[in-house]
């Protein structure tokens, strides 16, 4: 193996932001490994090619390492995040999070991160608007909180440790850094990647490609994808905070702050006791002037008074646009996170919504490679997280337009709105500042017909009495297919189930009690009814959940038709 420092131009960023500057974050530096291509003078072949090292293609490298699945990951530069990019993402949604525990990686973003559930919202003096997410149904299940506020880096570094820790217990995901993906081509045969390194370039072959490059990648040109796009002019500038004295713990916005000109203004605070602070701009600021540090002191003076104490970590301008590709799979190319839509950054649903792209294809991938479901199983990524990637696309643009009206109708609603959020509750919910990032739910899907939900990680109880959740059982069926059958069986019924799981691979079967006698030697007891309620089984003997822990389906009988309705689940049917 040999080592090489890397000889390339800045890297172009990728995540939507335009004049980042600022060198407020120390981060790790990766080394260049020389792979079999160049120093074979040969053309590799692989089952996926994942390009991209961001937070998408890091959650879906994991995932695959994680199922034991063969996959090479190329990445641009040499370290995690954008340099010079700020904290980029920090708001990470208890779906995510319920990801990374089944990862392996939650504990550790618990201990760095933020946890929060209280969010405010102001126009001027007056609070327009709050929530608790911790007294929501949505949320109240989970063994994971409603969101933690984290740098994105952290959250990136700890699945480049995760991964190098299970390629220890098996090898199989290939991380190759400074690796620039320069030329593309496919055919039924195969996908074929030209890859430029500080030692030369090489060529890989791959069976299935995943685009995680970002926003600006080639490959929508190489494949012709085709794109819904719109660009506003809306300005904002990022500051890092850290304070003497700090803010209190919640999410605070303000629609009209008075000491930012009467625009919008966001308050989080990170990990590392850093405080991100967005502030809107006018649309033809200049991003050299307002992200001057002489400029942002003043700004923050006028927010926290002439008396603030703070050390700037991080400063700088950014504009965004909302994006969205009308196919999320071109041939043999899969686009994931920001190569699949943008969206603007209201409501945590950019990278949040990346990680689920991510671990909806990792099972399905590992499922076809396995060969336990058919190719067509693929198909129904495009179905699924088009869906969501629409579905947040139009949120989020609606949050944009509140924010920054600019025809004269929606000036109008604004207007009324907040004069009405000030005297009337019953307005209160028409505040739009973002509508925060949830599971997104599966309407279009032909393998969750009857399902289309995310389960909650709830807690359940292992015989005799010891304390299990929901994704331990997800773990147990190793990227298969988890049947939970609620209540005891007939004789009849027992002996179908076990048909079932003898025909099926995919198929592993766990029997839920709340009381009586267990007949199977997997069961567990939800004494609770929390898993029957997270899987809205109330009325069924049966759920099934897929390893991304969505729903695919509920029966009300352990009869003929579950053979058939568990085909359709797996594109058999």
């Amino acid at each position: 193996m040999h080592a090489a420092t890397p000889h390339f131009a800045d890297v172009a960023h990728t995540n939507g932001y335009e004049f980042t500057q600022g060198t407020g974050y120390a981060l790790p530096e990766y080394p260049f490994v020389v792979p079999p291509e160049l120093t074979q003078q040969r053309i590799g072949r692989h089952p996926v090619v994942i390009v991209g090292g961001g937070i998408t293609g890091l959650t879906l490298a994991c995932g695959l390492a994680k199922l034991g699945v063969s996959a090479v990951l190329l990445d641009e530069d040499n370290t995690v995040g954008v340099k010079g990019a700020s904290s980029r993402g920090i708001c990470y949604t208890q779906k995510s999070l319920e990801i990374f525990q089944r990862y392996g990686i939650f504990d550790r973003i618990a201990a760095k991160g933020i946890e929060w559930s209280v969010g405010r919202t102001f126009a001027g003096q007056d609070e327009v608007f709050s929530f608790d997410l911790k007294v929501q149904s949505a949320f109240n299940l989970s063994r994971q909180p409603a969101f933690i506020n984290i740098q994105q880096f952290y959250i990136e570094g700890y699945l480049v440790e995760r991964i190098a820790e299970l390629n220890r217990q098996r090898p199989s995901v290939d991380m190759r850094w400074s690796s620039r993906v320069v030329a593309f081509e496919q055919n039924a045969q195969r996908a074929l990647l030209t890859v430029q390194t500080p030692q030369g370039n090489y060529q890989i072959e791959a069976e299935h490609v995943i685009d995680a490059t970002g926003s600006h990648t080639p490959f929508h040109g190489w494949v012709g994808a085709e794109l819904d796009s719109k660009r506003g002019d809306d300005r904002w500038c990022i500051a890092d905070v850290k304070f003497k004295t700090t803010p209190p713990t919640e999410r605070h916005t303000w629609i009209e702050a008075p000491f930012n000109e009467n625009r919008a203004v966001w308050q989080h605070l990170m990990g590392d006791e850093v405080w991100r602070i967005d502030y809107q701009m006018a649309p033809n600021a200049d991003p050299a002037e307002v992200s001057r540090e002489d400029v942002v002191r003043e700004r923050l003076q006028r927010q926290f008074g002439a008396g603030v104490v703070c050390d700037i970590v991080w400063v700088g301008p950014y504009a965004y646009r909302s994006q969205c590709v009308r196919q999320m799979r071109m041939d043999r190319v899969f686009f994931i996170g920001d190569t699949a839509k943008v969206v603007s950054p209201f409501g945590a649903r950019g990278g949040n919504t990346g990680i689920a792209d991510a671990d909806n294809l990792a099972w399905k991938l590992a499922a076809v490679l396995r060969n336990e479901a058919p190719k067509q199983l693929l198909d129904t990524y495009h179905d699924e997280r088009l869906e969501a990637a629409q579905r947040n696309v139009q949120v989020t643009n609606r949050t944009a337009r509140f924010l920054r009206p600019t025809e004269p109708a929606a000036q109008v609603f604004r207007r009324a709105t907040l004069a009405l959020a000030k005297k009337h509750r019953f307005a209160r919910n028409m505040v739009n500042t973002g509508r925060m990032a949830e599971a997104n739910t599966y309407s279009r899907s032909p393998a969750c017909a009857g399902g289309g939900v995310s389960v909650q990680n709830v807690s359940f109880l292992w015989a005799p009495h010891r304390p299990g959740q929901l994704n331990d059982l997800i773990d147990w069926a190793d990227g298969r297919m988890l049947l939970l059958v609620f209540g005891e069986m007939s004789g009849a019924e027992l002996k179908r189930l076990r048909q079932l799981t003898s025909q099926a691979p995919m198929i592993r079967v766990v029997q839920v009690l709340s009381k009586g006698r267990a007949q199977a030697k997997e069961h567990v007891i939800d004494d609770q009814g929390h898993l029957k309620q997270a899987c809205r089984a109330t009325q069924s003997q049966w759920a099934l959940i897929r390893p991304d822990g969505y729903l695919a389906q509920t029966g009300a009988r352990l009869d003929g038709e579950l053979v058939q309705r568990l085909a359709r689940s797996l594109a058999m049917a």
